[in-house]
């Protein structure tokens, strides 16, 4: 995040420390009867905060610099030491030219401290107190409606600074004063405000993750208090509904109740892609169309889902069977995405940035016979890039966008994450750039954002959101009062996408196509694809893109999580196979260390006639264990070496696990040879034995005559 800065840099980080003080001074400065010169609030005691190593002295007007014939002038100045050393008691002078700033440029130039302070008339000092290391100071500082500085001023945008010299050197912060033009009125303005949590390298959010941010202080209850009560339009990321509702019964009441509520109110409001994903890389990656998430069955519970005992089934027609009230019906892809009443078709690139072809391809996607808008910054305009205001309503040749103003967004999104009256300075700036926008714009409606950013709070999204729609002659508009009004024909000026970002997001591509052949082995292959779907969209969520680093970090291990899941079927190695006999079984194993079975087909291939193998083996592979798999072969022609080669394959052919080869030696001629021995043996005892028997008979016959002999 870049930080708003005017001469030397305001800091965002010290907001709740400030809060006393700062209220102090604005009712100071908003009451009446008070001295021209100054009005001062007691320096708070000083909190200890990172040192910066300089004073940062911040020029803030109270009313966003708006002052219409008749009002005062009151501004607040910040003084914040991040030095090791106390600062040295000075007096600042506040100045204000009676010249009027000649457009935008002029303006910039001026807010960052790139123009001559010439021309400037002092209007009021104050003195600001010595400020101990580490510590800080807020005084006010009123100008009355009568000065005669201030009754000059006609219509129009006007320079504004303070000053203090120390050591022989000044520091400057400066702003502007916005005196309003009557005949200005009408001007429709939008403001759109991002609905997101933020970058994720998961595919939802866990039920923790939502009972922290749905609390009464988390960041999705600030962002709806924050646009309560606004006509902001809201875009939403629809996988934050989506990881409420896949929750069922299990989800936190908090975000029951949050999302219910976002459901309720009445902001129009469109949808982002799921993960708040980038459309422009997407395309520039090669798709010709947005990914959309598949399914989010994998993150469901049956469980959670069951009907509710108590309620009465809706009788059902006679002429059809009565529904089973026992079933439990899981929320479709739609029901679980829906953000209340969205204008469909409204994409959103990061950063506002699109090429010409990007912008023309998305032209094309019609979704619910409505035609589709892109959102895009002025900067990446032709007219926006030289400091020119550019409508809202638009053409990019066929395609119809919504352009935003970038300098008043970029201004407003640093006003939403300042806590204290620092603030004045960024929404100052925003009210600037919105004058020259409401007198430039012919009367067509304007559009302006509270870019994507994580740490506000509702307090500071609900006043930048109403100091906007705030701007002099301006009124609210709705999108749908911006998707009907007039477009006008514009230029991109084709900023290429970074390639590094774009060789990523086709390398996330790649390994989800990987991975979904790899899902045929399963009965329901969306309990892996749907959520590699959906943890792709959150990786090429717009919050990465400020944290490079972080996100590369991500995307490694999103790729090597997948390389992970494609080894987790294979062959377990088998070491070599004495074969002997010419019918047998050979066994392998498969593992499988997946969640799911799986259901595979074992492909076996002999290198030569040696051995005949069965060459499909189906097997269903039992989740997280290993599965033996056995596969009938008979030796043909004797013995010798066989090489099987072996490969897993899914129901659809499709190769799983690397292929492996086993050795087998077949010995098919023992079991003959075996065989006739066992004859051999088998007959020589036969032999021998009737042998025997024939010694014995006659042994016995001769034994017989000779006692008869003994006997005569």
């Amino acid at each position: 995040m870049t930080d708003f800065r005017h001469g030397t840099p305001p800091r965002r980080a010290r907001r709740a420390r400030r809060a006393a003080a700062v209220a102090l001074v604005m009712l100071g400065l908003c009451a009446g009867g008070m001295p021209a010169a100054a009005a001062t609030a007691p320096t708070p005691t000083p909190t200890p905060i990172a040192p910066t190593g300089m004073v940062e002295f911040t020029l803030a007007p109270v009313g966003e610099g708006i002052v219409s014939p008749g009002d005062p002038l009151a501004v607040s100045l910040a003084l914040d030491n991040g030095t090791a050393v106390a600062t040295t008691p000075v007096t600042a002078t506040l100045s204000l030219g009676t010249t009027a700033l000649r457009d935008r440029a002029a303006l910039t130039a001026w807010l960052d401290g790139e123009s001559a302070s010439a021309g400037l008339t002092d209007v009021g000092t104050v003195l600001l107190d010595a400020v101990v290391p580490g510590g800080e100071l807020v005084k006010g500082l009123r100008v009355e409606a009568d000065d005669p500085t201030l009754t000059a001023l006609e219509p129009g945008v006007y320079p504004l600074a303070a000053a203090y010299e120390t050591a022989g050197v000044t520091t400057t912060s400066t702003s502007a004063v916005i005196v309003p033009d009557p005949a200005v009125s009408g001007v429709g303005i939008g403001v759109v405000v991002p609905i997101t949590a933020g970058p994720l390298s998961t595919g939802l959010l866990t039920a923790e993750q939502l009972a922290v941010l749905t609390a009464p202080n988390g960041a999705l209850t600030s962002q709806l208090n924050g646009v309560a009560d606004t006509a902001a339009i809201l875009a939403v990321d629809p996988a934050i509904p989506a990881a409420i509702r896949v929750l069922g019964s299990a989800a936190p009441d908090s975000a029951r109740a949050w999302v219910q509520r976002l459901v309720d109110l009445p902001n129009s409001r469109f949808a982002l892609q799921f993960g708040d994903a980038d459309v422009a890389v997407q395309l520039e990656a090669g798709l010709n169309r947005p990914l959309r998430p598949t399914s989010l069955t994998a993150y469901m519970d049956p469980a959670d889902f069951d009907p509710d005992e108590d309620a009465e089934p809706t009788p059902a027609p006679t002429a059809t069977p009565a529904p089973d009230p026992d079933a439990v019906v899981l929320p479709s892809m739609d029901e679980l995405l829906d953000i209340g009443g969205a204008r469909g078709a409204v994409y959103w690139p990061a950063g506002g940035a699109a090429t010409s072809g990007v912008v023309s391809e998305i032209g094309g996607i019609t979704v619910d016979d409505q035609t589709s808008l892109t959102l895009l910054s002025s900067a990446a305009t032709a007219g926006g890039a030289v400091g020119e205001t550019v409508p809202a309503r638009a053409l990019v040749d066929e395609a119809d966008v919504l352009v935003y103003d970038a300098d008043a967004s970029r201004a407003l999104r640093d006003a939403s994450l300042e806590d204290t009256a620092r603030r004045g300075a960024p929404l100052t700036a925003a009210a600037a750039y919105l004058a020259f926008a409401t007198d430039e714009s012919g009367g067509g409606p304007l559009l302006v954002t509270v870019d994507r950013a994580q740490g506000r709070s509702n307090v500071a999204l609900g006043a930048t959101i109403g100091a906007a729609l705030r701007t002099p002659g301006a009124v609210p508009i709705t999108l749908s009062g911006l998707a009907a009004a007039e477009a006008s024909p514009i230029a991109l000026t084709d900023a290429a996408m970074p390639a590094e970002r774009v060789a990523a997001a086709s390398a996330l591509f790649a390994d989800e196509a990987e991975l979904s052949r790899f899902a045929t082995i399963l009965d329901e292959p969306s309990l892996l694809t749907g959520p590699e779907r959906a943890e792709i969209l959150q990786l090429l969520g717009a919050g990465w893109t400020s944290d490079d680093l972080a996100w590369n970090a991500a995307v490694a291990t999103h790729s090597q999580e997948t390389t992970t899941t494609l080894d987790a079927v294979g062959l377990l190695p088998t070491d070599s196979i004495d074969l002997y006999g010419s019918n047998a079984g050979l066994r392998f194993w498969v593992r499988n260390d997946l969640p799911y079975p799986v259901n595979l087909v074992l492909y076996a291939t002999p290198d030569n006639l040696r051995l005949d193998v069965q060459g499909e083996n189906p097997v269903v592979a039992t989740a997280s264990s290993n599965t033996r798999v056995e596969v009938p072969v008979q030796a043909r022609l004797g013995s010798g070496e066989v090489t099987i080669a072996l490969q897993l394959r899914s129901p659809a052919s499709v190769a799983i696990g690397d292929p492996m080869s086993v050795d087998v030696d077949v010995r098919a001629e023992w079991e003959t040879f075996g065989v006739a021995a066992l004859g051999t043996l088998v007959g020589a005892l036969l032999l021998l034995g009737v042998v025997r028997t024939v010694l014995r008979m006659r042994a016995r016959r001769k034994t017989a005559g000779a006692d008869a002999e003994d006997d005569a």
